[in-house]
């Protein structure tokens, strides 16, 4: 399969979809509290996705069963919601995927549950997006898919964390996964994969508190760390334009998360 390149129409087709997935992570931000289940927050996020004209990506992909993945603590990702009540101190991840008009949004983000998150476990979420910040600086005409994932890694490893390297993010647009994968490390083979205008896909790294790692759940849906210590991921949809990059998925009054600019 060859790397899709999107025209004028299917970009605003995405600045759609992607502004609806962004939409539902803002709309849920406020139920995410101690005591309340994920399968609540499923619920939630799924009937706001109905009553906007759109599908959720995930139900029913591969099986998978619910709507959004909702990943805690030591969850890497693909979480399936259900019955656990969240607690004051927990880190969660929610991954919203929405189909509108045919084309795919995709993005995810950190929540911290209550008043009683660690300083520790707090400094994984902020260290992880980061981390998707200064991938996505690098996105710009010339620069290859390398340049991306070794502006990630070594921030990463700078501040004594690990990146997960057996889930990467992806290319997107009518597929849910399409060309290129996009590793979070840096792997050689990434310097052949040159960025060119057009090219839409995700940057969603895994940054893990000990080490990379991980393991699938019995349910093959859910993974974790192997150590089972915590881990955080941040996730964007862009493309590739003449002089950088588009988010598709930036949340209303965000702005580029870059280390030293945000405390």
């Amino acid at each position: 399969m060859s790397i899709v390149l999107k025209t004028e129409e299917e970009l605003e087709k995405m600045r759609v979809a992607g502004k609806l997935a962004a939409d539902v992570l803002v709309m849920l931000e406020p139920h995410v509290k101690p005591g309340v289940t994920t399968e609540e927050l499923n619920t939630l996020a799924h009937e706001y996705i109905l009553d906007h004209g759109a599908t959720p990506a995930p139900l029913n992909y591969h099986g998978f069963p619910k709507s959004i993945c909702t990943s805690i603590n030591h969850q890497v990702c693909h979480g399936i919601p259900g019955d656990k009540r969240l607690k004051n101190g927990d880190i969660l991840n929610i991954d919203v995927t929405v189909i509108k008009d045919g084309y795919h949004g995709d993005t995810s983000m950190m929540y911290c549950v209550g008043d009683k998150v660690p300083p520790y476990a707090k400094r994984l979420c902020d260290v992880a997006r980061e981390c998707l910040w200064l991938g996505i600086e690098q996105v710009k005409p010339g620069n290859t898919l390398y340049d991306v994932a070794k502006a990630i890694e070594d921030h990463a490893h700078a501040c004594g964390y690990s990146v997960v390297e057996e889930y990467c993010g992806h290319g997107l647009g009518k597929a849910f996964h399409e060309e290129p994968q996009v590793l979070h490390y840096a792997d050689p083979a990434l310097k052949q994969i040159e960025l060119v205008p057009g090219m839409t896909f995700t940057i969603e790294p895994m940054i893990n508190q000990g080490r990379k790692e991980t393991r699938l759940l019995g349910d093959k849906w859910t993974v974790i760390t192997k150590d089972r210590k915590l881990s955080a991921q941040w996730e964007h949809s862009l493309a590739v334009t003449p002089d950088g990059y588009e988010i598709f998925t930036l949340r209303p009054s965000e702005r580029p998360f870059l280390p030293g600019q945000h405390e």
